[in-house]
Parts: C-alpha cells; sequence; structure tokens
C-alpha cells in the first residue's frame, strides 16, 4: 500500500493526525469523530512512509476489546506488525520476560480477583470492615495503587481530598497493609502490582531499560483521559528521555475518577510537553445534528475550557424527545412501547439500548420489555434476579413467607427482613455496596406497592418468583439494557436515556463541584452513544403516590417543554393493576399478578382442556423460532394458561385476559383464535 493510499478518504483534521508521524502529538477527539480511524491511519502512514518500523510501535489502549480492533484495522492498513495492546497485557508480557532473567526463577502467579485474599484478611482488621463488602473493599485498594497510595499513607490521603471509604479509614489502611502483606507472603501479583514491578524492573536494571527502548521507540495511548498515575509511571518508565509520543483522548468522556482516572495528562499534555502538535477532531460522524446539538448543549452550561463543540456530518434526523412520567412503573411501559413502536418501523432491537445510571434501575426495565414481549439483554451486570443480594433476599422472604400470619402487613414484614442484609433508611455513599442497596430498595418498593393492594407475604413472594421466570432473558438479540459507564464505547440507532432525576443523575453522593461535573458527563456520554433517535425521560415519583422527584439539573435549559404522560397505560390496563380483579371461582380479591391474569386463586380448582394446552404451547415454540425470539416473548406459561382455561373465540375475549394487549392481539391473535376454535370444535364432535 502506497503512502497516498493511506490518506485517501480522511478528512482534513484526519488527515493532519495521520501526517504527524512523529511525536509529542495530542489528539483531542471528540465522540463519533472517528479517533481510531485517524490513529491507526496515522501508524500506517508512518510505515508505509519509512518514517518508523512496525515493530518500533506500541499502542496502548484500555480493554482487549479495543486493542484487538486495533490490530484489525491495522493489518487491513498492511501493517500487521505493530504491537497494540493493554497496559496491562504489555506490561506482563515484559515482566514474564525479564523476570527469569534478572530476577531469577518463575515469576509470581496472577490473581483475576483480590476478593479471596480479602476474605481472608477483613476479618482482623476491625469490626465494620469483617462486615463489608469485599468487591467494595477490592475497588478502594484499586483505586489506591493506581494513585500510588500506599497503607502507611492511606488515611491520611483519603482525609485530605475528602474521599468517602467504605468503610472508616483506619481499618481499610489495615485491610490494605493486610491484603498486601498476604500477597507477597503467597508469591502473587494483581493488575497494579504488574504494572509497578514492570516500572521497577525497567528503572532498576539498566539492560532491561536499554532492550525495552531498543525494541519499542514509538508510542501510542488512546484514551488518555483514563490515564490513572500508575498507568503514567509505566508510560514514562517506557518513554525514557524520549517524546515520541501520541496520545488520543477526550477530556469531556472523563467518568472514571472514582477508579484513579484523570483527564490531567490530556489536557496537561501541551505543558509537559512543549511544542506538541495538537489536533483537534470535531467532525461527528456517527450521531444526527440533532443529537449533536443536544451534546453541545450539555457542555455549554458546564463552560468547560477543554470543551469540544462538535459539527454534525450526518443528514438531519428526529429532534430527542423528553418525557416525564409520573412514576417509575410508567416510564418502563412508556419506554418499552415506544422501543416497540420503532421496531415496527424499521429500528432493530440489537441497535437499540436504554442507559441507566445504577444498574438497579435495570429491573423495571426488564419487567416492562418482559410484558412488552420484547427481547432484551443486560450488559455489564446480573439480571436483577440473578444478583446475589436478590437471590439471598428472595431465599429469606420465602422461609417467612412460609410461616406468615394471615394478619402480617407485608411492607414492614419485608423492610424488617430486608434491614438484616443491608437496607438501610439512607443509602451508603456508592460502589457495590449502594448498588446492592438500590436492588433491596427495589423490593422493598414492590413489597409497598402490593401491599396497597391487599397482598400479604407468601402472595409477594409468589410474585418475585414469577418475576424471576418471566424476566430471565437468554443471551438473545434483543435491546440492551446498560448503566452509563458500561455504554461508553458503544453506539445504537436508538437511545433511551431514562431515569433523569435529581438523586440519580446526579447521583445523590456526588457532592463536591468536580463530582457534579462528572456526572455531567455521564450525561454527555449517555447523550452521544445516540445516532438518530434519543429519548430522556424521568419520572416525578418511584411509585404511585410515593415522594415528588424531581428532573435532574442537567435538564436545564435542554429539554424545553417536555411530553408529560400522566397515564401511560391502556385504560384496560389501569384496570388490572388497580387491585380490584376477583377470583371468577370464588370471589374473592387478586393481588399476585399471576393469579390475576389467570382470573383464579391459585389455589381454586378449574377445568380446562389439556390437549388445548399442549397444542398452544407447540404453537409458541413454532412461532417463537420463526421469530428467533424466547417463547415467553410470543406469551409466557400464565396467559397460555389463562388462554387454555377460557378458551376464547372472540378477540374481546381475548383481550379480556390479562397481558394481551392491542400489539399482541394483532400478532398473535388471529392463530391463537383458530386454534381454541378448533378445539372447541373438536369437543362438540366428541
Amino acid at each position: 500500500m502506497e503512502p497516498a493510499d493511506v490518506l485517501a478518504g480522511l478528512d482534513p483534521e484526519q488527515r493532519e493526525v495521520a501526517q504527524a508521524v512523529r511525536g509529542p502529538v495530542c489528539v483531542l477527539a471528540g465522540a463519533g469523530t472517528g479517533k481510531t480511524r485517524a490513529i491507526t491511519h496515522r501508524i500506517a502512514y508512518a510505515v508505509h512512509s519509512g518514517a518508523v518500523d512496525a515493530t518500533g510501535v506500541l499502542a496502548v489502549t484500555f480493554t482487549t476489546r479495543a486493542a484487538g480492533e486495533l490490530r484489525q484495522r491495522l493489518r487491513a492498513l498492511g501493517v500487521p506488525g505493530v504491537q497494540a495492546r493493554t497496559f496491562h497485557a504489555a506490561a506482563l508480557r515484559q515482566l514474564t520476560y525479564f523476570w527469569p532473567r534478572v530476577i531469577g526463577g518463575d515469576p509470581p502467579a496472577v490473581i483475576e480477583s483480590k476478593l479471596p485474599l480479602l476474605r481472608t484478611v477483613r476479618r482482623s482488621a476491625g469490626p465494620e470492615a469483617a462486615q463489608a463488602e469485599p468487591r467494595d473493599l477490592a475497588s478502594e485498594i484499586e483505586w489506591a495503587k493506581a494513585g500510588q497510595i500506599h497503607p502507611e499513607d492511606y488515611a491520611e490521603a483519603v482525609r485530605k481530598i475528602g474521599r468517602t471509604p467504605p468503610v472508616p479509614a483506619e481499618e481499610m489502611a489495615r485491610v490494605y497493609d493486610a491484603y498486601e502483606t498476604l500477597r507477597r507472603e503467597r508469591h502473587l501479583l494483581d493488575f497494579e502490582t504488574i504494572l509497578e514491578l514492570t516500572a521497577a524492573l525497567i528503572t532498576e536494571h539498566g539492560e532491561v531499560a536499554a532492550q525495552v527502548r531498543q525494541q519499542y521507540r514509538h508510542f501510542v495511548v488512546d484514551e488518555y483521559q483514563d490515564v490513572n498515575p500508575l498507568q503514567k509511571l509505566l508510560l514514562d518508565t517506557w518513554l525514557g528521555d524520549r517524546d515520541d509520543l501520541c496520545v488520543v483522548g477526550d477530556p469531556n468522556q472523563t467518568i472514571y475518577s472514582f477508579t484513579g482516572a484523570t483527564s490531567q495528562y490530556l489536557t496537561g499534555f501541551p505543558v509537559e510537553h512543549p511544542g506538541a502538535a495538537v489536533i483537534k477532531l470535531v467532525r461527528d460522524y456517527r450521531s444526527t445534528p440533532q443529537v449533536v446539538a443536544l451534546a453541545n448543549r450539555v457542555l455549554e452550561v458546564a463552560r468547560s475550557p477543554h470543551r469540544l463543540s462538535l459539527v454534525a456530518q450526518r443528514p438531519d434526523g428526529p429532534e430527542p424527545a423528553f418525557t416525564e412520567y409520573a412514576d417509575e412503573t410508567a416510564e418502563a411501559a412508556g419506554v418499552a412501547r415506544t422501543v416497540r413502536a420503532l421496531a415496527d418501523r424499521g429500528v432493530p432491537l440489537r441497535e437499540t439500548a436504554v442507559l441507566f445510571r445504577v444498574n438497579a434501575q435495570s429491573q423495571a426495565y426488564e419487567q416492562a420489555f418482559a410484558e412488552a414481549g420484547v427481547p432484551y439483554l443486560v450488559r455489564g451486570a446480573d439480571r436483577f434476579f440473578e444478583r446475589p443480594e436478590v437471590r439471598k433476599a428472595v431465599v429469606l422472604l420465602r422461609g417467612a413467607a412460609r410461616s406468615a400470619g394471615a394478619d402480617d402487613d407485608l411492607a414492614p414484614a419485608v423492610h424488617h427482613i430486608l434491614s438484616g442484609i443491608g437496607l438501610t433508611p439512607e443509602p451508603p455513599a456508592g460502589g457495590k455496596a449502594r448498588e446492592e442497596w438500590e436492588s433491596l430498595r427495589a423490593l422493598a418498593e414492590l413489597a409497598e406497592d402490593l401491599a396497597a393492594r391487599g397482598a400479604g407475604l407468601p402472595g409477594f413472594v409468589a410474585e418475585l418468583e414469577r418475576r424471576a421466570a418471566e424476566q430471565h432473558a437468554p443471551e438473545v438479540e434483543g435491546v440492551t439494557l446498560a448503566s452509563l459507564h458500561a455504554a461508553k464505547g458503544l453506539e445504537w440507532d436508538a437511545v433511551f436515556l431514562v431515569g433523569v432525576t435529581e438523586g440519580m443523575l446526579p447521583i445523590v453522593h456526588a457532592k463536591t463541584p468536580e463530582q457534579i461535573e462528572e456526572e455531567r458527563r455521564l450525561l454527555y456520554v449517555g447523550v452521544t452513544r445516540a445516532r438518530i433517535h434519543l429519548g430522556v425521560s424521568w419520572a416525578l415519583a418511584r411509585s404511585p403516590g410515593g415522594r415528588p422527584r424531581r428532573p435532574s439539573r442537567f435538564l436545564d435549559g435542554l429539554a424545553g417543554r417536555p411530553a408529560r404522560v400522566r397515564t401511560p397505560v391502556a385504560p384496560r390496563e389501569r384496570r388490572t393493576a388497580a387491585a380490584t380483579v376477583s377470583c371468577r371461582v370464588c370471589g374473592k380479591t387478586l393481588a399476585a399478578a399471576a393469579e390475576q391474569k389467570l382470573g383464579r386463586c391459585a389455589a381454586c380448582p378449574v377445568d380446562y382442556d389439556e390437549a388445548l394446552l399442549e397444542r398452544l404451547k407447540a404453537w409458541r415454540a413454532g412461532a417463537a423460532k420463526e421469530a428467533k425470539v424466547p417463547s415467553y416473548v410470543i406469551f409466557t406459561d400464565v396467559t397460555l394458561q389463562a388462554i387454555a382455561e377460557r378458551a376464547p373465540t372472540s378477540e374481546q375475549d381475548l383481550m379480556a385476559i390479562t397481558g394481551i394487549g392491542r400489539v399482541k392481539l394483532e400478532r398473535y391473535g388471529e392463530a391463537v383464535l383458530a386454534i381454541c376454535r378448533a378445539a372447541g370444535d373438536q369437543t362438540e364432535d366428541a
């Protein structure tokens, strides 16, 4: 490939990046501006023009997926010899190679997780540490090691910056120290130590430094705004006194400061490297002008000196939609209906995402999509009913339900049980404990909702089990449910940013101006994930009649006059949610959703045609296979049972069954009614 061929098709700014073949170079690349294209073409142009040798280039990124994409693109550009690796992969490769030669013997084993060691040492560190979630302790140690904060300096460091650790600072320091001691005793390496030891080998052994720097002469670092002090230390060690370095990043997408990442290395690059070329990529090829305009407005309010004003390159699209709902259940149902409508208009479900601030928010959307018959995938988190804290809560609730009295109040009973495993009146500051608290709080609020409809503890447990069975989505193509953090680096045709309220975005524990601005950047990241369709929504209460909430301050000046959806469900659906459904056998008011769908108490006897039920299941299996979706997306088992029991012969009869709305009637009504009528004809003939 000729050098001119590499430059073909690049825009002027990308071409400027590609032709800046020697460092130092700083590329400020806005969302959707083709930064990966620019840096891969820069490497390819430098190699094909003879400015650098492919084997002397090390391209560093943060994920194995991104590193793989870099290698694939570079191979397509005719430069397969370039090394593209994560910081940890590059460091481990060097450490493994030099350890036997310099230290002697085999290098320490690498641990994939800190949790086993922390479970051993936390008990002796203090009472709160003994009860703390190991994942929170691990995250805090990772933050400290990334910032080059040692155990003896930890307590003073967190006090100085006002950081809230998961346990008292002195206990956390003891946990950290005990963890490091045990790790060294067992001759183990964690990911941070890999970087530390590699940097130490290069610094302390001249022959190692000479060989590494002879091998790698040119460096490219992607997502430079996410570099932490430990990674910067290793990068400086690799470079030595050279400056042939190209860094690429966007300070407006700095959303991982809780891990130790800082954008200061990116924004301060021209100061650290006087005379560096600074090139801005602002042509947005991902999103429509309407989405880009909103993204720009999100950052205009912050008046950041490093803000990049994006310029859209795509044709016009629809305006972003701002929608206000009465409560979170209505919000989830409304989003599910909008997603279904977009799918009917040709937007693939795989090109649709619902993004939220914390993983616990997924439960309402898992439920809404299951009820709407929309397949979904949960990215970056366990499905709600598979989360350890939820599974533990369900086990405890199931045990309590066996001995519950008929007059026991549901909500107080559930609160009492959940308080024993972490539900407190006020949420924890953050981390894994906060996510677990949100999950338990979601269970408590569901209990409050069902208590208002007359349910008891056994009925609540039955409802949880029904939801767990119907919400379990296998790994199939569907709508992506993800946190805003997990969505970074991804994009979809349609994106719905949900739960955009005070206390959620910004999150309640974001107190300082810096923390608030990082939350604003999270909103920016969410907006810039959308190519064409963008919806932003919020609910005025978590549950019907609940404590009122305000839309996020970040929406001030953005939303204009939002659509207000006060009654987002169909009239028939509102009646079934109003707790007035009676058993058609004994007349008792039904509380459990599964019983409401059947129209009878679970214990009440009823006659139905078992052969009809089997034919319905066989039809459902075929329909699911043809549509390439799970069977529950067509109809759940409970809905099929209700159809078999009532044997509807008209559309009106079919619509009377809870869970069958207009969309399902239009898609499947004719086939279901044909099966039921055929079963009725066979009965009459007999």
